[in-house]
């Protein structure tokens, strides 16, 4: 569903207004947000008519065990892409821009209201719309990581010599890969700490364009509500959260989001 093409009506203005007055009064609220957020920025999603794999078709389902097999093939790889998948991944990625969805997120997390964003997605945009506390479970496409220490680095601060493959983290000497999470990549521990960490003190969930089935971050709205938290759906269509969650908002966020960024201003006092 188009946010352009989305006609906001008064019933779910009204129901956005009392969205905002649960994250007006959370002590800790935090953002996860899925593919359809994405697909908002003109990413198709992965699978299904248009979809990325569909018309690339499907990496390795054994890609992660592949790089540690031979991570100076990879590498040859990721610096020479022929026409597959990842080459059409990187190209759709690159042309993609944050949406108004990205940008009442990062401002929500700038007037103080939003601890935290877990995302699902790989695209980088949440980072240029602004967003800092960031959880990336995916990782980033645009990211390098040390495989060793975790350590991430943008491109630029990393000399890759194609005579010596793979290149090495200049803080452990670790093998350094492409931040993305492949298939058969366990998540970082790193980034499943910090997500496990803002769940637990989260009171306040607004989950944004994710069907809630894939784990580990399904698990995350249903821990909140366990613990007695309030969830806020955003999403378009229905998802396996729906009917569980203490709100749902039926809507793209690049429509719904700033209405609940305008929303809580005035819930907080601070009109815009």
């Amino acid at each position: 569903m188009d946010a352009a093409d989305f006609q906001l009506t008064p019933a779910l203005d009204a129901e956005i207004q009392r969205a905002a007055t649960l994250l007006a009064d959370a002590r800790c609220a935090v953002a996860l947000t899925g593919a359809g957020l994405s697909v908002e920025s003109g990413i198709p999603p992965f699978r299904g008519p248009g979809g990325l794999w569909t018309k690339y078709g499907e990496p390795p389902l054994d890609g992660y065990q592949r790089f540690l097999r031979d991570p100076a093939a990879a590498w040859r790889e990721r610096l020479h892409p022929r026409e597959s998948w990842a080459k059409g991944l990187a190209e759709t990625l690159g042309r993609a821009k944050p949406n108004a969805g990205h940008l009442a997120l990062a401002e929500l997390e700038r007037s103080g209201r939003l601890a935290h964003v877990i995302t699902q997605n790989v695209d980088d945009l949440h980072r240029q719309a602004g967003s800092k506390a960031l959880l990336e479970i995916h990782g980033n496409h645009r990211l390098l990581r040390c495989l060793a220490c975790h350590a991430r680095f943008e491109p630029a601060a990393i000399r890759v010599d194609a005579e010596r493959l793979p290149p090495l983290c200049p803080d452990c000497g670790g093998v350094i890969k492409g931040d993305t999470v492949q298939f058969g990549e366990p998540i970082p521990p790193d980034v499943l700490r910090g997500c496990y960490a803002a769940v637990e003190r989260c009171d306040c969930m607004l989950v944004i364009g994710t069907t809630a089935t894939v784990h580990p971050a399904a698990e995350f709205p249903f821990e909140v509500l366990r613990r007695g938290g309030r969830v806020i759906e955003v999403n378009p269509y229905e998802s396996e959260l729906t009917h569980a969650a203490t709100l749902s908002l039926t809507g793209p966020g690049g429509t719904v989001l700033p209405r609940l960024v305008h929303h809580v201003a005035r819930a907080r006092g601070e009109e815009r």
